[in-house]
């Protein structure tokens, strides 16, 4: 089978396409066009999948490029988007373009192409605080930031290809992914990059919501389960760990594994507007379990915690810390 994925030059794309390689498909890796000529997450990929993929340089807002690319491919891994929130407070125009627009051109080619199945990659952000927990696929979709509010646009025209033209769409919602090179934008790599810069106090927005962090390799197999399953097309599936922790309680995690005693000030700029904030977010996995037959295999807190050691010891070793900027906030 032929793979096309977007995004495959960041956090996750990346590791999904080291783990379609391993996997024996031919994969086909959409990154984002730049006069650099970089591949992002990619040029640093495993020995193993180094020079077994095929790279398309391009931009998934413009419709002939992201057609061209999907040409010949039997399916498309559609993970291409702007993620970061602070960044949507800024420049919501970019969000719309990218991930409603971007997304349209995707499943717009996959139909005229007659792809044989397109998975797009939803979040949990879509569901807002957590009005019950564990939150089901049928928890209501609530914007609480112009990032969100994109990527419900973004499945509902996904979602919308399938109901009207019977385009063989998947939703795989994710909660929050963690792992070896995520930005720094994301408050795991924050917390960590900045200990291991050597700073004794570290700098961060609220410590009180807590999250259901799911680990990267995790993620992936996610993603691979709905590209394999018969049971994914015409569906919304969470993956998760099925285990929710404050930040709070993952400072202490980190700075206890790190062996470093360290103080947290509250930065302003990096809390999110009050009714911006989802406090809480905690996966139900029981559809991915009885559809998918997709279980986490770092879930829990024991399992958090494997993940989280993995994940220090990659940000900590100096050639991979010196890629990050732990002094500079990123939007």
């Amino acid at each position: 089978m032929r793979v096309l994925v977007t995004g495959a030059d960041g956090f996750i794309g990346s590791h999904l396409t080291e783990a379609l390689v391993r996997g024996g498909y031919e994969t086909k890796a959409f990154v984002l066009y730049n006069s650099f000529g970089t591949w992002g997450w990619l040029d640093h990929c495993a020995p193993d999948a180094k020079g077994e993929f095929e790279v398309w340089a391009g931009d998934v807002r413009d419709p002939n490029g992201v057609r061209t690319a999907m040409k010949g491919c039997d399916a498309v891994l559609h993970l291409a988007a702007l993620i970061a929130i602070p960044y949507s407070y800024h420049s919501p125009d970019t969000y719309v373009d990218t991930n409603i627009k971007g997304t349209l051109n995707v499943v717009q080619a996959a139909r005229d192409l007659n792809v044989s199945k397109v998975v797009h990659t939803s979040t949990s952000e879509v569901y807002g605080t957590a009005q019950f927990v564990p939150m089901t696929e049928e928890h209501p979709l609530q914007g609480q930031s112009p990032y969100s509010a994109s990527k419900i646009g973004a499945d509902q025209i996904a979602m919308s290809f399938h109901r009207s033209f019977e385009t063989p769409v998947a939703i795989l919602r994710p909660f929050n992914t963690y792992g070896p090179r995520q930005s720094a934008r994301a408050v795991i790599p924050t917390i960590i990059t900045q200990i291991a810069g050597g700073k004794k106090t570290i700098e961060l927005g609220s410590v009180k919501p807590t999250r259901d962090f799911s680990f990267v390799s995790d993620t992936v197999a996610g993603f691979i389960s709905q590209l394999e399953s018969e049971n994914g097309v015409g569906e919304v599936i969470n993956v998760g760990s099925g285990f929710d922790i404050s930040i709070g309680e993952v400072v202490q995690m980190i700075t206890d594994a790190m062996g470093q005693d360290i103080e947290v000030i509250a930065d302003q700029e990096r809390f999110r507007p009050e009714g911006s904030e989802v406090d809480r977010l905690l996966a139900s996995t029981e559809k991915a379990s009885r559809l998918l037959e997709w279980k986490p295999k770092y879930g829990g807190l024991d399992g958090f915690g494997s993940g989280l050691k993995t994940t220090i010891e990659w940000f900590s070793t100096a050639d991979n810390l010196n890629l990050y900027k732990p002094d500079i906030y990123n939007l």
